[in-house]
């Protein structure tokens, strides 16, 4: 839960609580100093090394370490204070969740080896082994839970890109499915009209003729949505819908249930015809993104633009809800990565994100052929 705490934070608050650390300790060796009677000349520069690189860690893990270590060795071994390593602890918890095994090792060896030894300097036996045991015990203890915050950020990271690659891999099923009814039913309408044809061919030549060239049609169309369909599996134990595929002439009745939801959506669609596996990805796009705004940003308006060019079909849905949001799927699909995934099959170009003066858009521009 700390872990995603942190990441949610933008960089300049955790750099700013770093810095806030960094006073801290300044303030506390300072203070250390002062009681001491060190001279000012030689507690200032100290409580300023092992606070001020502090506020650093975070670019600088290791260089920031080392100089905050050698600081507090000194104010150790110099009897400015007895305090346990809390500044080297709090540089080294980054090292321990930034850097590779084998740095953050060899880190904390040299860590608690220093500080140990200037322990045994600064004071006699035998409280010099309590103390540099608990010194050992506060930085072994920052060290193990970096490491297992490193841990587990790389283990939400991998079941993040896990999840991802499932959800690609099942809306790429999904397209392929969606694809393959668009491919039977041409070939149903191809072998009807051949059965016409061959029936009246010599008796109605002309409706040969019309079921021919309604063949032919259907022909060049299947075999650009073949090759699609190629790019992408289709499971094997899914059944196939029976309902028709939806397309533009279904998007009013979509825009009719949003407003039921409470999202005004304004729709303009250029008159064109689009193939019917082209009409279906188009219609999801649509889909996707205003179901994404009834669940993130209702009430609000959206505008649902579709123009049917000669050499492509340009989408864009723009609504004035919040900008900040993940897309989520509706309608069965993955949001963003059905979407991007339907507009790749056609090689064509996406994107979507919040707008500078508020609100979210999504783009589409998919070629015809």
């Amino acid at each position: 839960m700390t872990s995603r705490v942190l990441r949610m934070l933008p960089t300049a608050y955790l750099y700013a609580l770093d810095t806030a650390a960094a006073v801290v300790f300044m303030m506390i060796y300072l203070g250390f100093a002062d009681t001491r009677g060190v001279p000012w000349w030689f507690g200032y520069p100290i409580a300023m090394l092992v606070g001020a690189p502090l506020a650093l860690r975070r670019k600088r893990p290791v260089l920031t370490l080392g100089v905050v270590l050698l600081a507090q060795n000194v104010a150790t071994v110099a009897h400015i204070t007895l305090e346990p390593y809390s500044a080297t602890a709090f540089a080294l918890y980054m090292v321990a969740v930034v850097c590779p095994q084998r740095v953050a090792v060899g880190a904390l060896a040299v860590s608690v080896g220093s500080a140990c030894v200037a322990v045994f300097i600064g004071e006699a036996w035998p409280e010099s082994v309590g103390l540099a045991a608990f010194q050992a015990l506060v930085v072994g203890a920052a060290w193990a839970l970096g490491r297992t915050m490193r841990v587990r950020r790389s283990y939400e990271e991998r079941q993040a890109a896990e999840v991802a690659s499932k959800a690609v891999v099942e809306e790429r099923l999904r397209i392929a499915r969606e694809l393959h009814d668009v491919v039977a039913h041409s070939l149903s309408l191809i072998t009807v009209k051949a059965g016409v044809a061959a029936h009246v061919a010599a008796a109605q030549p002309e409706q040969a003729q019309e079921a021919l060239q309604v063949i032919e049609s259907a022909s060049r169309s299947t075999l650009v949505e073949m090759r699609r369909l190629l790019g992408v599996l289709r499971s094997e134990d899914a059944a196939a819908e029976l309902a028709p595929m939806p397309g533009l002439g279904d998007l009013p009745e979509l825009v009719s249930r949003a407003s039921l939801a409470g999202v005004e959506v304004s729709l303009e669609v250029s008159p064109g015809e689009l193939p019917e596996g082209l009409g279906l990805t188009v219609y999801r796009i649509v889909q996707e993104s205003v179901t994404n705004v009834v669940k993130h940003a209702a009430p609000a308006s959206c505008e649902v633009s579709i123009v049917v060019g000669d050499d492509a079909v340009r989408v864009r849905v723009v609504d004035d809800g919040p900008g900040e949001r993940v897309l989520a799927g509706g309608g069965g699909g993955h949001g963003l990565i059905g979407m991007r995934e339907r507009v790749a099959v056609y090689g064509g170009t996406f994107s979507a994100g919040p707008l500078a003066g508020g609100g979210f858009a999504v783009r589409a521009e998919v070629p015809l052929s």
